[in-house]
């Protein structure tokens, strides 16, 4: 059974410098690009930044310079490190594991953290 489990959200002072963690089982991690999204109630959900098997990462304009990830695959772990957190940073953040294969496409999500920024 494949599990992604996000953990490190809360509340959080605006500038503050959480780093949420996302944690996988039952998958070959090191096979799987990661990525992080988030979601506004009543909005799309976005990606926020990816990370491939190989290490390429790629972010959404509005955290470039801010949120940094990263990945552990002898820990099967997947990291995004905030900084400079604003308001409408707000939102649930979900992990997302992505393999696509001969055998087929593989798309698994967590449950998701909220993160709540505010004074």
């Amino acid at each position: 059974q494949v599990q992604l489990e996000e953990s490190g959200g809360g509340l959080v002072q605006p500038g503050g410098s959480p780093t949420l963690s996302c944690e996988a089982s039952g998958i070959i991690f090191s096979r799987y690009s990661m990525a992080w999204y988030r979601q506004v109630p009543g909005q799309q959900r976005e990606l926020v930044a990816a990370i491939t098997g190989v290490g390429y990462k790629h972010y959404a304009d509005s955290v470039k310079g801010r949120f940094t990830i990263s990945r552990d695959d002898a820990k099967n772990t997947m990291y995004l490190q905030m900084s400079g957190l604003k308001p409408e940073d707000t939102a649930i953040y979900y992990c997302n594991a992505k393999l696509n294969s001969r055998s087929g496409t593989y798309d698994y999500w967590g449950r998701g953290t909220q993160v709540t920024v505010s004074s």
